[in-house]
């Protein structure tokens, strides 16, 4: 079967389980991005199968259907802001998928593309400008399992570089409390972001992630009353792949909620 780039495609040695887009193609190797998962990865062409039908912004628009109780506010009397979001991204395509995902939320959100050996040097001038409620840092990772030992951060692609840039923002505000932070990616060392000073971050079972699971735990706290406890079970249901793919520490909604209109 004839391959090409942004082709389709899943992979028969993982029970086709994932859906990619080719980026490119070398001789007998191919290099794949994730339609839904945050994932990047390479295959043998001839392990490939091609897919007609990709549920992609159908399924943008399924997760978003989970956020319903967010949006059964009481409009007759009172007013809301919700809280502020800085979104850094080390993937442009998943970050669009995102802003328009906060954007149908009526979140105001300021979406950033770096790649994630620069987020640690960039985020303290981003914090500076915007003051965000909340930050999330995210991109691609992935966990080296040939290489052993799941607590050795050296074993990770780009986990090292996710905690550097949360250790970056709690220097610029140390309290968990004024500054919400969302950290990680597929498969990411969970332990280390929550050490370093995450308040959720992925991937307790080193699972992949959808490319909106960050946006949902950082819209969940957005839309949440300031200063009330947010339910942490159900929202981390709200995700793809629940507890196995997100986790977190309680903590206060961001939303003010005002009177009258």
């Amino acid at each position: 079967m004839l391959f090409r780039i942004g082709d389709y495609v899943t992979r028969n040695s993982y029970h086709n389980d994932t859906v990619f887009r080719i980026l490119a193609i070398d001789g007998d190797m191919v290099s794949l991005k994730g339609v839904n998962i945050r994932l990047l990865a390479d295959s043998p062409i001839d392990d490939l199968k091609k897919v007609e039908e990709v549920k992609g912004l159908q399924d943008d628009d399924r997760m978003l259907g989970k956020m319903d109780d967010f949006l059964k506010l009481d409009r007759n009397e009172y007013f809301y802001l919700p809280g502020k979001i800085l979104h850094i991204d080390g993937d442009q395509e998943y970050l669009d998928r995102c802003m328009n995902f906060y954007k149908k939320l009526n979140i105001m959100c300021y979406g950033v593309n770096l790649k994630e050996d620069e987020m640690k040097e960039e985020i303290g001038s981003y914090l500076e400008e915007l003051n965000p409620d909340i930050v999330v840092i995210t991109g691609h990772d992935a966990y080296y399992k040939r290489n052993g030992d799941i607590h050795n951060i050296d074993n990770y692609k780009n986990t090292k570089e996710f905690v550097e840039a949360v250790r970056a923002a709690r220097k610029y505000e140390k309290s968990q409390e004024k500054l919400v932070i969302i950290a990680g990616a597929c498969q990411s060392d969970y332990e280390e972001l929550i050490k370093a000073g995450a308040n959720f971050a992925s991937s307790p079972k080193r699972v992949n992630i959808h490319a909106l699971d960050p946006a949902i735990i950082a819209s969940s706290i957005s839309l949440s009353d300031k200063n009330k406890p947010i339910d942490l079970i159900a929202m981390i249901e709200k995700t793809k792949y629940g507890k196995a793919g997100m986790g977190g520490i309680i903590t206060n909604g961001m939303m003010f909620v005002g009177y009258p209109r």
